[in-house]
């Protein structure tokens, strides 16, 4: 049996659990998501993340 854990969903988890414990990282977590999905899609480094 193999276990496929893709990074998307984990990040998303902690940075839930991280939310719901100290509120105030919610604008940090928000900016390091949409600065490193900028990144992605300008240099295309998509297929290697999957």
């Amino acid at each position: 049996m193999n276990i496929h854990l893709s990074l998307e969903p984990l990040a998303a988890l902690i940075a839930g659990i991280l939310i719901l414990m100290i509120p105030r990282l919610l604008n940090y977590i928000v900016a390091i998501y949409l600065i490193v999905i900028g990144f992605v899609g300008i240099f295309g480094v998509g297929h290697l993340l999957r």
